[in-house]
């Protein structure tokens, strides 16, 4: 059977519509994405261009250009799961951005990035999100090299705020379960730092001074940022 349909059947018997059934069932699916390879899903061209890769976007390029286009690879999405590939050329950047409810498992196929990650600092007292800025802890901050581990983040731990910055041309195969709905106030949101100097770099919660505080605002991202729509080439999944 092939490793990405295997990697279906352990989604969909482990994953529902309230997120994973169980640690245990995560676990499955963890394991069965750890061992994709680039040549599973179709991009072992990609993966090899990768290896010979050199130089930077201006050299490659004659000049720099706009922002380059990041393309999404779907292959899958139901009420309880979606399974899809970004892939990213080199110095392409998906903005800070949530996963509100959500637990997502992350496995770099090929390439190298930069990916920085936050989770909320929970306040005492009603918070609004619209209003202002809030604080955050950083979680990760660091260079990912293909081949490394899946990364997963939950709906209030592991980094569920993050970006990413392709350092080389590199692609990230994605589980979220259960996926961005906007009917069931799953949106996605992007952030920022805020840039208001006047924000306190340590806070105290329950007693426990917490350092390195972040705070972060929602904004827009700009006009040419674009995410597109690309053609999946690899195995199709039976479902």
């Amino acid at each position: 059977m092939p490793a990405v349909q295997k990697l279906y059947n352990a989604c969909k018997a482990s994953l529902t519509p309230n997120g994973p059934i169980s640690e245990e069932g995560l676990e499955k699916v963890r394991n069965l994405l750890e061992k994709i390879k680039p040549s599973d899903v179709g991009l072992e061209q990609d993966a090899q261009l990768v290896r010979n890769w050199r130089g930077s976007v201006t050299e490659r390029n004659g000049g720099q250009r706009s922002l380059p286009i990041i393309k999404y690879l779907h292959l899958h999405e139901c009420d309880s799961f979606s399974m899809g590939i970004f892939c990213m050329p080199p110095s392409s950047v998906i903005p800070l951005h949530n996963h509100p409810g959500m637990t997502v498992l992350s496995k770099l196929l090929y390439g190298s990035l930069n990916v920085k990650s936050y989770d909320w600092i929970d306040m005492p007292g009603p918070s609004d999100p619209s209003q202002g800025a809030r604080p955050a802890k950083i979680i990760r901050d660091c260079e990912m090299l293909a081949p490394c581990g899946t990364t997963v983040l939950y709906p209030t731990s592991g980094g569920n705020i993050h970006c990413f910055k392709a350092i080389t041309p590199c692609a990230i195969f994605d589980i979220l379960s259960p996926p961005y709905s906007s009917e069931d106030g799953r949106h996605c949101t992007y952030f920022r730092r805020s840039p208001a100097g006047d924000l306190p770099g340590s806070i105290e919660v329950d007693g426990v001074t917490i350092s390195e505080v972040s705070w972060l605002e929602e904004f827009q991202p700009p006009d040419n940022f674009v995410i597109r729509r690309g053609q999946y080439k690899g195995r199709v999944i039976k479902t």
